[in-house]
């Protein structure tokens, strides 16, 4: 008989119905205990799991912060394996020897490149003996000793010729003061007829007392050299000149209002080209001691008392303000824009009337103003930002994140190889190779392997990024205006890092529109290669004499005009590198025998 008998190894089953359905019911009631606990565990398992990756990826990103360069260099082999130093005193030594060691062959490396690189020029380059040419010469004659003038045998020696030895020599900038006579005339004994002269022509002050030139040093010293106005004003004393800091600025003040009509009309330019790059970083704005004015109607007015009163409500003194860039993709120019916040109704209002492709990150405003622009406006999301979020995963997932960073790799190949041509041949270029490869991507993101990466995780969060964007991330395979990525203007950010990091703040709203102004001019000039206070100290000058030719002061026109102030060295060395990029990616792309 099966079952337990009560005092022996089996248990004898009852006879009663009621009492075998009564244990049963007790050891149902048993197993299903026994399985929620078993679930519980597995879920338990798991979270653990989950959190031991995550612990993993932070130790590894600590590892590439301390050890390594920064760059986003990728293993392009994902079987071969690193070497596990452990995490003990010993294995931190070790650590920090090989990353010597690594930086010390990259030194090498870089030296014996440098070296072939300069062996190659020189090869290529005839050697300059000469100083350039249009420098103006003085000479000098050096004082010859009696020795050299007197032969002891002989007597006094004969001047035959002189060697000549060119140095270059460094004065500071002169400043000198130009007195402008106004001739002034009358009738010889006839009061009456008053006295005629010549009408005065506008100066940014009152009384012309400071010529343009001035304030083009002032404005490419803040924008261009990043040097804030008490760093100038010890600039100036350098030159016999000591200005108060209130007159450099009032002279950014009057400059500003010169140029406003000009900067406006580079904002129409670039709404109207079609295709724009944006990307915005933070300012400190200095708070007002009282709130502005609200004005009814004025959204602009609107956001600005809220940031203000919310950042007086905490106690602060400052708030964090935005300044934004955008850089037209088919017109040589970049406007930049001031925003007291982050808020969507900033880029909304710039962006007003704008027809076109908007490159950018993935902000959610972009997505909402591409949505409220029925159609009008079309987003484009930057590679670079899908990239860098499946490199930051490598360390953790190794053979898939090496998989997505070779198929980017070829995307950037066919790229480079697309820079030289037309708007069209890359669009045949991009449909014929890079739409394959994005398909191969897609390909892979269905795949069983892809979805078993756990959401949380950074391989997980890329995965995401590509899958919540995707046909943003595309856009570009349709329009050969596009580049692949933002990064062009995301390195604009550059120029409002550099002065921040040395003005440190904005003093008011007004003075944030000036500085979006002044960087609109300097860095469309840089972009097209100008000398900036060259074409800053000609656009004042146009602009106080009343030219309303706009057309004319556009950089990319100004310099076909003014050839002489074109800084070919800056044309020549963006050639170079170019040149030099495009043969390592060839080199790479060689196959290996």
């Amino acid at each position: 008989m099966l079952g337990r008998m009560s005092d022996g190894p089996f248990l004898r089953l009852p006879d009663d119905l009621s009492a075998c359905q009564a244990l049963l019911r007790q050891q149902a009631h048993t197993i299903e205990s026994h399985s929620l606990t078993i679930e519980r565990l597995h879920q338990q398992n798991q979270e653990l799991e989950r959190e031991k990756q995550e612990l993993q990826l932070a130790f590894a990103e600590l590892l590439q912060r301390a050890f390594r360069h920064r760059s986003e260099r990728y293993l392009e082999n994902p079987d071969q394996l690193r070497i596990d130093f452990g995490n003990d005193d010993a294995a931190a030594d070790a650590a920090a020897g090989l990353a010597e060691a690594i930086d010390e062959s990259q030194v090498e490396i870089a030296t014996e490149q440098t070296v072939r690189e300069h062996t190659r020029r020189k090869r290529l380059k005839p050697r300059q003996d000469r100083l350039p040419e249009h420098l103006p010469r003085y000479e000098v004659e050096a004082p010859a000793s009696e020795e050299v003038k007197h032969c002891p045998l002989h007597g006094e020696r004969k001047l035959i010729g002189y060697d000549l030895i060119e140095t270059l020599v460094f004065e500071r900038p002169k400043l000198r003061v130009r007195v402008t006579k106004f001739p002034k005339y009358a009738c010889d004994n006839q009061p009456q007829c008053g006295v005629a002269s010549l009408e005065r022509p506008t100066g940014l002050v009152e009384g012309n007392r400071y010529d343009t030139s001035v304030a083009a040093e002032v404005i490419v010293g803040k924008y261009a050299y990043h040097l804030p106005v008490y760093r100038e004003q010890d600039y100036f004393a350098g030159s016999g000149w000591t200005p108060s800091r209130s007159t450099l600025l009032n002279l950014l003040v009057a400059s500003a209002f010169v140029i406003r009509p000009l900067a406006a009309y580079f904002r129409q330019l670039v709404l109207a080209s079609g295709a724009l790059g944006t990307d915005d970083t933070t300012v400190t704005l200095l708070l007002p001691p009282n709130l502005p004015p609200l004005v009814d109607g004025d959204a602009k007015q609107a956001r600005i008392h809220e940031v203000f009163q919310e950042a007086m409500n905490k106690g602060e003194r400052s708030a964090t303000a935005r300044m934004w860039a955008y850089r037209s993709l088919t017109v040589s120019l970049n406007v930049f824009d001031f925003t007291v916040s982050r808020h969507r109704d900033g880029p909304d209002a710039f962006l007003d009337g704008f027809t076109g492709v908007l490159l950018a990150d993935c902000y959610s405003g972009y997505q909402r103003i591409e949505l409220r622009s029925s159609g009008m406006i079309r987003r484009a999301a930057c590679s670079a930002h899908a990239r860098r979020k499946v490199f930051d995963a490598r360390d953790v997932y190794p053979k898939e994140s090496s998989l997505l960073l070779g198929m980017f790799q070829q995307l950037y190949d066919i790229e480079d190889r697309g820079k030289t041509l037309s708007v069209e041949e890359r669009l045949l270029l991009r449909q014929r190779e890079a739409a394959p490869v994005w398909q191969s991507l897609g390909e892979w993101l269905a795949s069983e392997a892809a979805l078993q990466v756990t959401p949380k995780s950074k391989l997980g969060q890329s995965l995401g990024y590509l899958r919540n964007h995707w046909e943003p991330l595309q856009t570009y395979l349709g329009d050969g205006r596009l580049p692949i990525d933002n990064n062009d203007t995301e390195q604009l950010m550059r120029q409002v890092a550099l002065g921040r990091k040395n003005w440190l703040f904005v003093g008011s709203v007004a003075a944030g529109d000036r500085a979006a102004d002044f960087l609109t001019l300097v860095s469309s000039a840089v972009r097209n290669d100008l000398d900036v206070w060259a074409y800053v100290k000609d656009v004042l000058d146009q602009l106080l004499a009343g030219s309303t030719d706009y057309e004319s002061l556009r950089p990319d026109v100004w310099r076909q005009s003014h050839p002489d102030f074109v800084r070919q060295y800056r044309v020549q060395e963006r050639r170079d590198r170019a040149d030099r990029k495009q043969r390592r990616r060839a080199n790479r792309r060689r196959p290996s025998r």
